[in-house]
């Protein structure tokens, strides 16, 4: 079983992404459990999300705890929460960032990945106050972790955002893909 953890803020499309790769993973004939942590919070304020993906039936309903896979979409988290919390050694972390992996540290012997999703954003969304970062940090998952097929995404976020929103949402995710550092 796959279990990641989405750190976000309100806003960003935390729980979108997770819902994102909840029906990516189904798509593909595995079985898939997304939630979130957030309160009564406002836009801006710290936001987990949950995924588990598995090729079994999955029985575990609570919150990630111990990810194999830590998906960081706000660059300014790792400041405020402790975003490594519980991560699964080796385990994998992937930030959006303009920094290169070497450049950040996190926990030891993780595998860290890095893209910069608010240039990807303001690229092809504008800028904007709060900028979309989900679809091409779920690109850079894809890679990185090799769980899913990047086609399988294509759907849900058709799904998730109809028309021209979704086909520039595919793009972002595309961008991410090829533009994610190791």
């Amino acid at each position: 079983m796959m279990e990641i953890r989405i750190h976000g803020r309100g806003g960003q499309g935390a729980v979108t992404a997770a819902k994102i790769l909840g029906e990516a993973a189904i798509t593909e004939g595995k079985w898939a459990w997304k939630s979130a942590l957030y309160g009564g919070e406002r836009r801006g304020a710290p936001v987990q999300a949950f995924v588990r993906i598995a090729d079994e039936p999955i029985r575990e309903t609570h919150q990630v705890i111990e990810p194999d896979c830590l998906l960081i979409i706000d660059p300014t988290l790792p400041d405020v929460v402790n975003v490594t919390a519980g991560l699964k050694e080796p385990g994998t972390i992937i930030y959006n960032t303009t920094k290169k992996p070497e450049e950040v540290e996190f926990a030891k012997g993780a595998t860290v990945a890095t893209l910069d999703a608010l240039t990807i954003s303001n690229e092809l969304f504008g800028a904007r106050s709060i900028p979309i970062v989900n679809t091409s940090m779920l690109g850079a998952l894809v890679k990185v972790t090799g769980y899913l097929e990047l086609e399988s995404l294509f759907e849900p976020i058709m799904k998730a955002f109809p028309g021209s929103r979704g086909e520039k949402n595919i793009q972002a995710l595309k961008t991410g893909y090829e533009h994610v550092a190791l």
